[in-house]
């Protein structure tokens, strides 16, 4: 802008950035943040999704041992990183298979029991 013998320059700076894959929306697997690169410029870097840790299906605490990926990248590790050598391993945490074990071996004492009282009110 010229007035009178001082020039005056206005310089907007631009800060525009445009996403730099083909989709266009907000949405949960579309996330970013902005980036400084060295040259100065300014970029979206692309955030992956959170991951969930495996949990007991009990008592809803988290499992031990097992890999805490993205369901895609899950299907591609070995068995081995996927789950634990023990009964329910994956599934259930060491406690609650204890207590299903205890609370089998009880219920099976409570009917052998129940039947010895049986025999030995029908002898007598």
């Amino acid at each position: 802008i010229f007035t009178g013998n001082i020039v005056r320059v206005s310089i907007m700076v631009l800060n525009r950035v445009t996403y730099r894959r083909r989709l266009s929306y907000n949405t949960k697997s579309n996330k970013t943040h902005l980036c400084k690169t060295p040259g100065g410029k300014l970029v979206y870097h692309y955030s992956n999704k959170k991951t969930n840790v495996s949990k007991c299906g009990d008592c809803k605490l988290a499992l031990h041992g097992i890999a805490t990926v993205r369901p895609k990248r899950l299907a591609s590790l070995s068995k081995r990183v996927k789950t634990v050598s023990r009964v329910y391993g994956g599934t259930k945490c060491g406690r609650c298979v204890r207590s299903r074990i205890v609370r089998a071996f009880l219920i099976e004492e409570q009917k052998i029991v129940a039947k010895v009282l049986k025999a030995q009110a029908s002898k007598n």
